[in-house]
Protein backbone atom coordinates (compact mmCIF):
# COMPACT_ATOMS: atom_id res chain seq x y z
CA UNK A 1 0.00 0.00 0.00
CA UNK A 2 1.40 3.53 -0.46
CA UNK A 3 2.80 5.54 2.18
CA UNK A 4 0.78 7.87 4.05
CA UNK A 5 0.77 11.91 3.29
CA UNK A 6 3.73 13.36 5.27
CA UNK A 7 1.32 15.88 7.38
CA UNK A 8 -1.02 12.71 8.05
CA UNK A 9 2.15 10.26 8.99
CA UNK A 10 3.60 12.46 11.31
CA UNK A 11 0.24 13.21 13.42
CA UNK A 12 0.04 9.47 13.50
CA UNK A 13 3.93 8.68 14.31
CA UNK A 14 2.75 11.60 17.62
CA UNK A 15 -0.28 9.26 18.29
CA UNK A 16 1.41 6.32 18.50
CA UNK A 17 4.59 7.58 20.58
CA UNK A 18 1.80 8.89 23.40
CA UNK A 19 -0.19 5.87 23.27
CA UNK A 20 3.11 3.53 23.27
CA UNK A 21 4.29 5.47 26.12
CA UNK A 22 1.02 5.18 28.07
CA UNK A 23 0.89 1.24 27.14
CA UNK A 24 4.30 1.20 27.87
CA UNK A 25 4.17 2.27 31.53
CA UNK A 26 1.07 1.32 32.23
CA UNK A 27 1.50 -2.06 31.64
CA UNK A 28 5.15 -2.22 33.42
CA UNK A 29 3.30 -0.39 36.83
CA UNK A 30 0.40 -2.98 36.82
CA UNK A 31 2.65 -5.76 36.47
CA UNK A 32 4.97 -4.14 39.10
CA UNK A 33 1.90 -4.12 41.49
CA UNK A 34 0.71 -6.93 40.94
CA UNK A 35 3.79 -8.63 41.57
CA UNK A 36 4.18 -7.37 44.81
CA UNK A 37 0.35 -7.82 45.89
CA UNK A 38 0.95 -11.65 44.76
CA UNK A 39 3.95 -11.98 46.40
CA UNK A 40 2.82 -10.51 49.78
CA UNK A 41 -0.16 -12.37 49.51
CA UNK A 42 2.18 -15.88 49.19
CA UNK A 43 4.11 -14.63 52.32
CA UNK A 44 0.99 -13.73 54.36
CA UNK A 45 -0.80 -17.54 53.72
CA UNK A 46 2.74 -18.74 54.90
CA UNK A 47 4.08 -16.85 57.95
CA UNK A 48 -0.11 -16.18 58.75
CA UNK A 49 -2.46 -18.23 57.29
CA UNK A 50 -4.89 -16.76 59.96
CA UNK A 51 -4.91 -13.68 57.79
CA UNK A 52 -5.62 -15.20 54.23
CA UNK A 53 -8.82 -14.76 54.03
CA UNK A 54 -8.81 -11.01 54.56
CA UNK A 55 -6.67 -10.85 51.42
CA UNK A 56 -8.90 -13.15 49.34
CA UNK A 57 -9.54 -10.01 47.06
CA UNK A 58 -5.93 -9.60 45.92
CA UNK A 59 -5.86 -12.65 43.52
CA UNK A 60 -9.04 -11.34 41.59
CA UNK A 61 -7.01 -8.19 42.14
CA UNK A 62 -4.37 -10.07 40.23
CA UNK A 63 -6.11 -11.56 37.62
CA UNK A 64 -7.92 -8.49 37.05
CA UNK A 65 -4.35 -6.68 36.32
CA UNK A 66 -2.93 -9.78 34.14
CA UNK A 67 -5.97 -9.08 32.12
CA UNK A 68 -5.11 -5.50 31.84
CA UNK A 69 -1.26 -6.24 31.52
CA UNK A 70 -1.99 -8.43 28.38
CA UNK A 71 -4.14 -6.18 26.50
CA UNK A 72 -1.98 -3.12 27.07
CA UNK A 73 1.23 -4.98 25.71
CA UNK A 74 -1.00 -6.55 23.10
CA UNK A 75 -0.42 -2.97 20.75
CA UNK A 76 3.15 -2.65 21.35
CA UNK A 77 4.07 -6.19 20.97
CA UNK A 78 2.61 -5.89 17.22
CA UNK A 79 4.19 -2.77 16.37
CA UNK A 80 7.91 -3.84 17.61
CA UNK A 81 7.68 -6.98 15.64
CA UNK A 82 6.97 -9.38 18.70
CA UNK A 83 4.25 -10.92 17.89
CA UNK A 84 3.99 -14.84 17.37
CA UNK A 85 4.45 -14.92 13.49
CA UNK A 86 4.28 -18.20 11.08
CA UNK A 87 7.31 -17.49 8.77
CA UNK A 88 7.43 -20.94 6.61
CA UNK A 89 6.78 -19.00 3.47
CA UNK A 90 8.08 -15.89 4.33
CA UNK A 91 11.89 -15.91 2.80
CA UNK A 92 10.71 -17.94 -0.51
CA UNK A 93 8.77 -15.47 -2.03
CA UNK A 94 9.79 -12.35 -3.74
CA UNK A 95 9.84 -8.60 -2.80
CA UNK A 96 6.35 -8.29 -4.53
CA UNK A 97 4.57 -11.09 -3.79
CA UNK A 98 5.80 -10.58 0.13
CA UNK A 99 4.66 -7.17 -0.39
CA UNK A 100 1.24 -8.30 -1.03
CA UNK A 101 1.46 -10.95 1.84
CA UNK A 102 2.22 -8.28 4.54
CA UNK A 103 -0.73 -6.43 2.94
CA UNK A 104 -3.30 -9.42 3.23
CA UNK A 105 -1.92 -9.67 6.71
CA UNK A 106 -2.59 -6.11 7.35
CA UNK A 107 -5.34 -5.97 5.82
CA UNK A 108 -7.46 -9.10 7.56
CA UNK A 109 -5.32 -8.13 11.43
CA UNK A 110 -7.09 -4.93 10.88
CA UNK A 111 -10.75 -5.71 9.97
CA UNK A 112 -10.51 -8.47 13.29
CA UNK A 113 -9.15 -6.35 15.69
CA UNK A 114 -11.38 -3.64 14.69
CA UNK A 115 -14.58 -5.92 15.04
CA UNK A 116 -13.02 -7.89 18.40
CA UNK A 117 -12.96 -3.89 19.87
CA UNK A 118 -16.63 -3.37 18.64
CA UNK A 119 -17.48 -6.86 20.19
CA UNK A 120 -15.91 -5.56 23.30
CA UNK A 121 -17.49 -2.43 23.44
CA UNK A 122 -20.86 -3.87 23.24
CA UNK A 123 -19.85 -6.75 25.98
CA UNK A 124 -18.56 -3.79 28.02
CA UNK A 125 -21.74 -1.69 27.84
CA UNK A 126 -23.96 -4.84 28.50
CA UNK A 127 -22.18 -5.69 31.50
CA UNK A 128 -22.14 -1.66 33.07
CA UNK A 129 -25.64 -1.69 32.20
CA UNK A 130 -26.40 -4.96 34.12
CA UNK A 131 -24.85 -3.15 37.11
CA UNK A 132 -22.55 -6.82 38.22
CA UNK A 133 -20.11 -5.73 40.72
CA UNK A 134 -17.27 -8.01 41.45
CA UNK A 135 -17.94 -9.88 45.39
CA UNK A 136 -14.24 -9.41 46.97
CA UNK A 137 -13.06 -5.71 44.86
CA UNK A 138 -15.86 -4.06 45.32
CA UNK A 139 -15.35 -2.39 42.15
CA UNK A 140 -18.06 -2.80 38.60
CA UNK A 141 -16.78 -5.59 36.45
CA UNK A 142 -17.33 -3.83 33.29
CA UNK A 143 -13.33 -2.72 34.68
CA UNK A 144 -12.16 -5.79 33.25
CA UNK A 145 -13.99 -5.70 29.88
CA UNK A 146 -12.71 -2.34 29.06
CA UNK A 147 -9.17 -4.16 28.58
CA UNK A 148 -10.01 -6.18 25.52
CA UNK A 149 -11.82 -3.18 23.97
CA UNK A 150 -8.36 -1.20 24.24
CA UNK A 151 -6.20 -3.81 23.63
CA UNK A 152 -8.26 -4.49 20.09
CA UNK A 153 -8.31 -1.01 19.17
CA UNK A 154 -4.89 -0.37 19.82
CA UNK A 155 -3.77 -3.45 17.75
CA UNK A 156 -6.38 -2.32 14.64
CA UNK A 157 -4.25 1.17 14.78
CA UNK A 158 -0.74 -0.92 14.96
CA UNK A 159 -1.87 -2.92 11.75
CA UNK A 160 -3.50 0.82 10.32
CA UNK A 161 0.30 2.27 10.96
CA UNK A 162 1.27 -1.09 8.81
CA UNK A 163 -0.84 -0.34 5.98
CA UNK A 164 -0.12 2.79 5.34
CA UNK A 165 3.59 2.59 5.83
CA UNK A 166 3.92 4.46 8.95
CA UNK A 167 5.34 2.32 11.40
CA UNK A 168 6.43 -1.56 10.53
CA UNK A 169 8.96 -3.68 12.05
CA UNK A 170 9.39 -6.16 9.66
CA UNK A 171 10.57 -3.51 6.96
CA UNK A 172 12.44 -1.61 9.39
CA UNK A 173 12.94 -1.73 13.19
CA UNK A 174 10.89 0.77 15.00
CA UNK A 175 12.49 3.73 15.95
CA UNK A 176 9.85 4.96 17.88
CA UNK A 177 10.75 7.71 20.85
CA UNK A 178 8.84 5.68 23.33
CA UNK A 179 11.69 2.94 22.56
CA UNK A 180 14.61 5.29 23.12
CA UNK A 181 14.72 5.74 19.47
CA UNK A 182 16.12 2.54 18.75
CA UNK A 183 14.88 -0.78 17.91
CA UNK A 184 13.15 -3.36 20.74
Amino acid sequence: MKAAPARLAGFLDRVADVLGVAERYGAAAILIVMTFLYGFNVLVRALAPFYASELAWIDEAARYMLVWVVFLAAGITLEVGRQVSVDVIRGRLRARHERLLFALIDVVGFVFCLGAALIAVQLTRFVMSTGQMSPTLGISTYVLYVAPAFGFASMAFRFLLRLLSVRDARRQPSTAAWLGGGAA
